[in-house]
């Protein structure tokens, strides 16, 4: 499962390297193929293809005539993208996730269990300051459950 924070230079095409501790949880089927979408915050959220695929099945699972379950489909496919590592491990970002997300140079990387999240470092900096509560008080919470 992924784990850890990077920060990354995006490059003038909006590539970013996947770093290599995170690609080596990349399991065989995924075939170094990502699909980066949406996140429910403003970052980006990318996927391994193995792992897409289990999120999608999920997807199938909604009713599409709750008008929350198909906004919540269209919105996150409708920003999809898919893209296979280049030979440096670079995927390119398509430009309409690099707006979404505030992405400019620079990049922070952060491996969440099965997925990886693409943030501009100071919105994440922001996110991380207006949760009320401190970490200790967020970890017996969630914890306790």
């Amino acid at each position: 499962m992924f784990k850890g924070q990077f920060t990354y230079s995006v490059d003038s095409k909006g590539r970013v390297s996947i770093p290599s501790k995170l690609r080596k949880f990349f399991s065989n089927e995924a075939n170094d193929t990502v699909v980066m979408t949406n996140g429910a915050e403003k970052c980006i959220v990318v996927y391994p293809y193995d792992e897409w695929q289990k999120l999608e099945s999920k997807l199938k699972n909604l009713n599409s005539f709750l008008p929350k379950d198909s906004k919540f489909i269209r919105i996150l496919l409708q920003n999809a993208s898919e893209d296979t590592l280049d030979s440096q491990s670079r995927v390119l970002i398509p430009q309409h996730l690099l707006d979404f997300a505030e992405i400019g140079k620079e990049v922070l990387i952060l491996g969440v269990l099965d997925k990886i999240e693409f943030w501009n470092p100071e919105l994440y900096a922001k996110y991380l300051e207006k949760t009320p509560e401190t970490f200790e008080q967020i970890a017996a919470e969630v914890m306790a459950k």
